[in-house]
């Protein structure tokens, strides 16, 4: 796979279409789903390195002057991408009126409340500590 092959996927991924679903009609109110979208992806290529011992250079030994290096060895090449879509509310459109409903993720409800517990429980042990109560 090519990296023009790759960045065409990834902008697909990265679409507004990701971040704005498809709109749809539900009693009289157009719905519009929102999303927040991110991603990140990397790649790189190089030679493989391989080194005989018939082939490999001694230091004590001058190199062939017709030693030539292959230009036609096989590049190795990598890639990847990854990305994450996460719903965050829908528009609501209603007549003249556009409102925004937020969608309530209880995962993040409950992982935050967790952090809040964690962050309180180390800040109340600092101060005993700082006080000499054990």
């Amino acid at each position: 796979m090519d990296v023009e092959n790759i960045l065409a996927k990834a902008s697909d991924h990265l679409s507004v279409r990701r971040a704005f679903g498809a709109a749809y009609e539900k009693d009289g109110m157009l719905i519009i789903p929102v999303a927040l979208v991110a991603g990140g992806g990397g790649g790189g290529a190089g030679r493989p390195r391989h080194q005989h011992e018939s082939s490999a250079a001694r230091p004590d030994e001058p190199a062939a002057p017709d030693a030539v290096p292959q230009e036609s060895e096989r590049m190795d090449a990598g890639g990847g991408f990854g990305g994450l879509v996460m719903p965050t509310g829908a528009y609501v459109v209603q007549g003249d009126r556009v409102r925004w409903v937020p969608a309530v993720d209880p995962t993040i409800l409950v992982l935050a409340a967790l952090s809040a517990v964690k962050v309180l429980s180390r800040v109340r042990n600092r101060r005993r500590r700082i006080r000499g109560r054990p």
